[in-house]
């Protein structure tokens, strides 16, 4: 409960905090971004084929997949001919001619633009790692079906152009379509979730530790895909899966991204060269095994940082629900007795009083009886929103009863407490909205007023009803 008991107080601040966090891109003009695209296309393209064992034009690692999707997800299909024109490119200058370079570019155009529509209507978009189901979705739905297009498109038409043969068809297709799945599953997630997500805002120990992992990460990796066991037949490669579960469960889903591209890199660097366990005589088979490794620990990876955030997420809301009441969204009587004490423990610290405000709506059943329960909650949620707005980040409006709502304000005195009754009230005078609303209101003080809890409590009670009483005298004469 500890964590909940200033949710509400916070809430107010979350909506900016959140804002605030976000990664936006500079707003570019189409042709900016269509060149760069095509700028970083080229150059992913050209790494790519460093790795191209089967064919000149296909290789086991096709980085500008994953990057074409992440453009398509995060900037719309406008930028389509940055992909098409850098795919054309970097096929035009690797083997073919220029018929087959138009059929792989479109093959790969079409490939992120499928992805992306498939995305969108079924895995939720740039959401789609939040959940599990949307992480398996966009597995299926990008690394699976989509890269059909690009492979088919692609290796029909260097068969065509006289650039392969069909009996190598089935391989060729293979390759390309992992090497195509494997980008989407590793390069996709990392670039979308580092670009939507907030500013990392972490301790020094959550940095020392995320430092620690990373370390780890390389070292492990090195290890595993680099000399130091070259021509052993150890199943080193599970020495990864803990690494990428510690990233997962501790951190996120964009750190988990960013482990298994880390990984990704240092094992398609060491395979080629003999440094894996996936290393054999066939260097293509090698990296078609290495591939599916890849696409499980990825998938893997994201999995189960998306559980790990719904089950935070499902606690928070736990928390909240147990802190919070449901109509007004502030504080209950639990998280305001728990807050209570915390303050009055600090109090005795520092030695500055915390100031209790009670207020009461005055003449809500009449307005339940005259407009309806529907028209009393609103008026109930209306004085909430005012204080809310009213109040300090620090302060802790609550609702304490059914028309009574209470306002812890920490190292504050009884006559500033009363002047943000006053300020509350007179928001209330200008608001437009019918009917009019009014409120008693009583204060009291820590620890002037009383020790505990129950005895402040009481005399602000007490000082309400004072407050109260002429307007009773009032209506009584007037009867």
């Amino acid at each position: 409960m500890q964590g909940a008991v200033y949710m509400h107080t916070r809430e107010r601040a979350k909506s900016a905090q959140d804002k605030k966090g976000e990664v936006f891109l500079p707003q570019f003009p189409r042709v900016v971004l269509v060149l760069l695209t095509l700028l970083i296309y080229f150059l992913l393209g050209r790494v790519s084929l460093r790795f191209a064992l089967v064919h000149p034009s296909v290789t086991a690692l096709w980085l500008p997949t994953g990057a074409t999707l992440a453009a398509f997800l995060l900037l719309g299909y406008r930028i389509w001919p940055g992909i098409f024109f850098g795919a054309f490119l970097v096929n035009l200058t690797t083997a073919g001619s220029v018929a087959t370079s138009i059929g792989i570019a479109l093959g790969n155009t079409l490939e992120g633009a499928v992805g992306a529509y498939l995305v969108n209507r079924y895995a939720q978009g740039c959401k789609a790692f939040d959940r599990t189901q949307d992480v398996f979705k966009f597995a299926f739905l990008a690394g699976a079906i989509s890269t059909v297009v690009s492979a088919t498109f692609g290796v029909t038409s260097l068969c065509l152009g006289g650039f392969a043969h069909w009996r190598s068809y089935g391989l060729i297709w293979l390759t390309w379509w992992l090497g195509d799945g494997v980008s989407d599953l590793v390069v996709a997630p990392l670039v979308v979730l580092w670009r939507r997500g907030s500013r990392l805002q972490w301790s020094r120990v959550r940095i020392a530790e995320a430092l620690v992992v990373l370390a780890l990460i390389v070292v492990i990796g090195c290890v595993v895909f680099g000399p130091s066991f070259r021509g052993g037949n150890y199943p080193l490669e599970f020495l990864c899966i803990p690494l990428l579960v510690w990233a997962a469960f501790r951190f996120g889903e964009r750190e988990a991204a960013l482990a298994a591209f880390v990984l990704s890199g240092i094992a398609i660097w060491g395979t080629p060269h003999g440094f894996s366990p996936f290393a054999s005589a066939m260097r293509v088979d090698s990296l078609l095994l290495l591939d599916l490794f890849l696409a499980v620990l990825a998938l893997m990876g994201l999995v189960l940082a998306a559980a790990t955030t719904e089950r935070n997420r499902a606690q928070e809301e736990i928390q909240r629900q147990a802190s919070s009441d449901p109509l007004t969204g502030l504080a209950n009587y639990r998280c305001l007795y728990e807050v209570f004490n915390r303050e009055a423990e600090r109090s005795g610290r520092t030695g500055r009083p915390v100031a209790l405000l009670l207020l009461d709506v005055d003449g809500l059943k009449k307005i339940n009886d005259a407009h309806g329960h529907l028209v009393g909650s609103r008026a109930l949620c209306r004085l909430a929103r005012v204080l809310q707005q009213e109040c300090r980040l620090n302060d802790t409006p609550a609702r304490y009863g059914g028309d009574e709502f209470a306002v812890i304000v920490p190292e504050t005195e009884v006559g500033d407490a009363g002047n943000l009754a006053w300020r509350v009230a007179e928001r209330l005078a200008n608001d437009v909205e019918q009917p009019p609303l009014s409120f008693s209101f009583g204060v009291a003080s820590y620890p002037q007023d009383g020790r505990t809890f129950d005895q402040v409590l009481r005399k602000a009670d007490s000082s309400l009803y004072e407050m109260k009483r002429p307007r009773i005298r009032a209506r009584a004469s007037s009867v």
